[in-house]
């Protein structure tokens, strides 16, 4: 009310200000869209426009069709690759969480130089190709390579384990590569937590268990759910090392889109594939927003 009579005293603008700020206005927002014109082409050129030429693609052959849609959710052979690639996305999604916090939450309580020198170590595989690193995996997993000659020579196992070319090596050598992609965003949420509240916490008698699981975990969730999301969406697209590991049994969606265009020139149904993964990654971006921001999920502050 205080403000109503305020503004009720204040002398009215006149038409000509209201004109000029009007016209001030609308130079400044055209001036902003001069600016951001070439992000926008090179957004609509980069990322729109293939979408639209795989929806396109996905819809018409010589007419209006859905039989490439039919055929994913009428298949079993197309559910059973979903299914793969969805238990393998959660079970690299575990390990490298259940790996990647205790690494985070090292890095974040130790000093300065020790922590530099942990994060160091995480991110130096980025240094070495993916491809590299999965065929350093062939090398060590297979039925001759380094972990069945070492476990054979001390009387561990009696003959080689199947460890590559399944989905147990598939899953190992995603791990390995996925594991910096959870730590990273863990350790960017623990740094955020101030020290002061776990020493208060045991300050109130609590145990130094029962203060990280009241204090610290709650708030490093925020890095739990960015981290988990983003491992779980690269490993719905991984391709190179399910395709190396599993040795053409463990075949996962990226393969059946790759098939599809390679084997038998079928860009449509390929093109179906990705999108009904592309709206696997929505929604799951989207079930994340709804428990934390998306700008914090992406590693936004």
């Amino acid at each position: 009310m205080h403000a109503n009579r305020l503004t009720e005293g204040a002398p009215p603008m006149s038409a000509p200000i209201v004109d000029a700020a009007f016209r001030h206005q609308r130079r400044e927002d055209r001036a902003m869209l001069l600016l951001t014109a070439p992000a926008l082409i090179v957004v609509v050129a980069l990322l729109v426009a293939p979408l639209v030429w795989l929806a396109w693609q996905s819809i018409y052959a010589d007419g209006f069709t859905l039989v490439n849609y039919r055929r994913i959710f009428t298949q079993s052979v197309y559910w059973d690759t979903f299914a793969l690639t969805f238990k393998l996305s959660v079970i690299v999604t575990l390990v490298t969480l259940l790996l990647g916090y205790p690494v985070a939450y090292a890095a974040s309580a130790l000093p300065p130089r020790l922590s530099a020198l942990v994060l160091g170590m995480v991110v130096l595989p980025f240094w070495t190709s993916v491809l590299v690193r999965t065929y350093a995996w062939l090398v060590l997993l297979q039925r001759t390579g380094i972990v069945n000659r070492t476990l054979m020579s001390f009387g561990i196992i009696d003959h080689p384990l199947q460890l590559a070319y399944n989905d147990l090596g598939t899953a190992i050598a995603m791990i390995h590569i996925l594991l910096p992609f959870m730590v990273l965003p863990l350790y960017s949420a623990m740094q955020k937590i101030p020290a002061n509240l776990m020493q208060a916490g045991a300050s109130l008698g609590g145990s130094p268990l029962h203060v990280f699981l009241r204090v610290f975990l709650p708030l490093s969730l925020s890095g739990v759910v960015a981290g988990t999301t983003l491992v779980f969406v690269l490993c719905l697209g991984f391709y190179i090392t399910p395709e190396l590991m599993g040795g053409g049994r463990s075949v996962m969606v990226s393969m059946v889109v790759s098939q599809n265009v390679e084997l038998y020139n079928s860009w449509g149904a390929a093109s179906a594939v990705s999108l009904v993964l592309l709206v696997c990654v929505f929604a799951i971006f989207f079930a994340a927003s709804r428990v934390i921001p998306l700008e914090k999920t992406l590693g936004a502050k």
